[in-house]
């Protein structure tokens, strides 16, 4: 018997409907959401960095920059909305069995592509198969290799079957889904509200409205992200004019821009101080556990962020509701003689001190700023500890920090690719291949498969916890927070909205006359 769901906006309890929303406020000019809504007109967005050099939506997961960008261009079967419900897209509804193993998805009628084709379950089979590598072997989105087929059942339904129950999978269907026999590499074909028209790397991006979107259409006739990854020309860009948008800024930043609009919002990530739990100095837990006691997160936030953010003390984010544990945050108070104590144990003193190097891409400022704080705090332990920032461009970081777990340390920010708790608490199991620091716990890969192949909603949650916890308690890093995340615009740019994850939706963004 299946159980079935009589809208996609009723999603499972388990997953995106106990999510919340990251929350905004708006000053230094009025509300960016009021006024009403004027079709027409251009917007150029100001980007740090440049995107993937394969904007292939099923293989572009390295950048969460390129993952906003492509937020606008492409569609799965469901979306995300602003408060983290997932809706309806490409599928108009979906049923799931009573074991969670086999999703049933009917395809919205009247969906098509930017050449014009209209959707069809062909479609729907050849992009799933695609993603999870039915036909290599290999998946290109690693979440989803539980898919064992995927099998049209007639003109508008498409049955995915999983080797295994999966209560979160319904967030893992945000998956692009592109035309069949599509090479995303040659030509990128969507079904969003906007459609892409050009690339020049290492300057912009350009996308148009798509006038035949199935939905709302968007209000802007064209969209260019323009790469600036020098901060204070962003911010000069802004203040002349030269661009109309940028997210993802610093308070020391927005505190420039009088007369723009400024939005206040959550980054829907996780910056901390993360270490190389495979490398000396870090593969010893006395030596990050002093780390966790040395450093004041609070005020790291106070001095990099002018305040702005809220503090974490796992891999989790509050916009995760029942699955953040707000306890965590204060699992390390700061405390300089524990510090000490435990560095003395590792075979640290003023005569032998504790030496590494932070490695920070040099884009990223609020990044900048916390490991500056970071290495101020650390020099207060009478020599004991010795660090030093290296300072290095995105794509080094990419490669070789990220990539290669070619560090010591480094201060970043991971964020959730689909709203589950799995999307930021997989990367820690010691097999995993986005586990960059090296994290190596048997308990923690045990209690992660066990909350993997958990039904019940109850059950899955504690354990999910624990997991956060296991981090906390073997300090795999440095938790910091949930950054603040600025958007400043231009005074006549209205209707952008924050949402608890790493996108921009410019569908809803119009300029007023």
């Amino acid at each position: 018997m299946k159980k079935h769901i009589l809208t996609l906006a009723l999603t499972l309890a388990m997953t995106a409907a106990l999510f919340v929303g990251g929350g905004q406020s708006v000053w230094a000019a009025e509300n960016g959401s009021t006024g009403e809504a004027v079709d027409g007109g251009e917007l150029i967005v100001g980007i740090a960095a440049d995107l993937d050099s394969s904007l292939d939506p099923h293989v572009s997961s390295s950048s969460a920059g390129t993952r906003e960008v492509l937020f606008n261009i492409f569609e799965g079967l469901v979306k995300p909305d602003t408060q983290g419900n997932l809706i309806p897209a490409v599928a108009k509804d979906y049923a799931v069995n009573e074991t969670a193993d086999e999703y049933t998805f009917f395809l919205r009628e009247g969906v098509r592509f930017h050449n014009g084709q209209e959707v069809t379950v062909g479609d729907i089979v050849y992009s799933l198969s695609r993603a999870a590598g039915l036909e290599t072997g290999t998946p290109l989105v690693d979440t989803l290799s539980g898919i064992a087929s995927v099998e049209a059942t007639d003109d508008s339904t498409v049955v995915v079957t999983l080797s295994a129950p999966n209560t979160e999978f319904i967030p893992l269907m945000t998956v692009a889904i592109i035309p069949e026999g599509n090479d995303p590499a040659q030509e990128m074909i969507g079904t969003g509200p906007f459609k892409y028209v050009s690339r020049s790397p290492q300057e912009n991006i350009v996308m148009e409205r798509f006038d035949d979107y199935w939905g709302e259409p968007a209000h802007l006739d064209k969209v260019t992200f323009r790469v600036i990854d020098n901060p204070q020309t962003l911010v000069m860009s802004l203040k002349s004019g030269a661009i109309d948008f940028a997210a993802k800024l610093e308070a020391s930043q927005v505190a420039q821009l009088d007369g723009l609009t400024v939005m206040e919002g959550s980054m829907a990530t996780i910056q901390a101080l993360y270490l190389n739990n495979a490398v000396a100095p870090f593969d010893d837990i006395r030596v990050r556990q002093a780390l966790c006691y040395a450093i004041d997160k609070q005020s790291v936030i106070d001095f990099a962020a002018d305040g702005h953010g809220f503090a974490v003390g796992s891999s989790m984010y509050p916009a995760f509701g029942k699955y953040f544990d707000e306890a965590l945050t204060d699992y390390y108070q700061p405390d300089t003689a524990k510090a000490l104590e435990l560095l003395a144990e590792a075979g640290y003193d003023a005569a032998n001190p504790l030496e590494f190097s932070i490695v920070v891409p040099s884009n990223y400022t609020p990044h900048v700023d916390a490991a500056q704080v970071i290495v101020s705090q650390l020099d207060q332990l009478g020599g004991v500890v010795k660090a030093e920032i290296e300072l290095v461009e995105w794509a080094t970081w990419q490669a070789d920090a990220y990539g290669n777990r070619n560090f010591q340390a480094t201060v970043s920010g991971m964020e959730a690719k689909t709203m589950t708790a799995a999307a930021l608490l997989e990367r820690f199991n010691s097999d995993n291949a986005k586990n960059f620091i090296n994290f190596d716990c048997a308990e923690y890969d045990e209690t992660y498969a066990k909350a993997a192949a958990a039904t019940d909603d109850g059950e899955k949650t504690e354990l999910y916890r624990r997991c956060e916890a296991i981090l906390a308690e073997q300090a795999a890093n440095v938790y910091i927070q949930d950054m603040a995340n600025f958007a400043a615009m231009q005074p006549d740019v209205k209707g952008y909205e924050f949402y608890p994850m790493y996108v921009m939706d410019f569908a809803t963004v119009y300029r007023a006359e």
